[in-house]
């Protein structure tokens, strides 16, 4: 790998991370503002983002965006993708939120680093470095006291929001994984378009998602057009394409960028204030993220 295909991969996996942050926040917005359902807001991102990676992804393939379909084992790696890693990410960390807070899911979810280090290290029969063993301990470390502030009491679980983070953590391990064979036959927007469409196609069905609520505004339809646009299709192309370069494990390392984000502009943007703890756990996942950007 050169230089230039590795600090590509840090950039477009860090942008990735950032873009989640940024949705993140917008639907913290949207959940405190217009009490909005977690199933119908998910399905709608995904839908729309699928079919707007698609449309963008056609002069690409030269109009073979169907292609895919003709393949049987293409077909089954796709539905996994799409319903075992981006709609079980994204539905199961909302659900975390519901049944417990947002500080315990962003702490439940980024041990995704840990399952995904350990995962790689038995696939490839290899040992993970010092360095690497270090990043996951600032990573977790930081992620824990930027979500909770240092305070264990906000640290609330439920069975139900335990159950779910852990589900988001592993669907974030899942759709990284199995998205690679099938990025490298068919490209990276393709195939996000098509999960993307493919998860939100079944949860619209399971949650009724045509039945549209009625107090949505203008404010609200740009809002959840950020959270298509630049958290749902840009993030997760971006970061995926990133890992492409990096490879999952520094690539799930780098996003650790997002709840630091996320943080961060729900202190500039909904007034939220964090302390000397938070700002702790900022410095975290920034060394987390300096040590993933280097070579070893």
């Amino acid at each position: 790998m050169s230089n230039k295909q590795f600090t590509k991969g840090i950039l477009l996996t860090a942008a990735g991370g950032i873009g989640w942050g940024i949705s993140g926040v917008c639907g913290q917005y949207l959940f405190m503002d217009y009490n909005m359902d977690t199933s119908w807001l998910t399905s709608v991102r995904m839908l729309f983002s699928g079919l707007m990676l698609l449309v963008m992804s056609i002069p690409m393939s030269k109009n073979k965006v169907f292609d895919i379909f003709k393949n049987k084992r293409d077909i089954v790696r796709l539905t996994a993708f799409a319903v075992a890693g981006l709609l079980l990410c994204q539905y199961a960390f909302l659900a975390s939120v519901k049944y417990s807070n947002s500080g315990t899911a962003t702490v439940l979810q980024s041990l995704n680093v840990v399952i995904m280090a350990i995962v790689v290290a038995v696939s490839t029969h290899t040992r993970m470095s010092k360095r690497q063993t270090i990043a996951i301990m600032l990573a977790v470390t930081g992620t824990y006291l930027a979500a909770t502030n240092g305070d264990p009491s906000r640290f609330m679980v439920s069975s139900k929001g335990m159950i779910f983070g852990l589900l988001a953590a592993i669907g974030v391990v899942s759709y990284t994984l199995l998205s690679q064979p099938l990025i490298k036959s068919w490209g990276n927007i393709e195939i996000t378009g098509w999960g993307m469409l493919i998860g939100g196609i079944i949860l619209s069905i399971a949650s009724k998602a045509w039945i549209v609520p009625d107090n949505l505004d203008v404010k609200a339809l740009v809002i959840i057009a950020v959270i298509v646009v630049i958290g749902t299709a840009g993030g997760f192309s971006l970061f995926l394409e990133g890992v492409k370069y990096i490879g999952p494990v520094k690539g799930t390392l780098i996003a650790c960028l997002e709840p630091a984000t996320a943080t961060v502009l729900s202190a500039l943007c909904l007034g939220t204030h964090f302390g000397a703890m938070e700002l702790t756990g900022f410095c975290a996942i920034m060394a987390t993220v300096f040590m993933s950007a280097r070579k070893e």
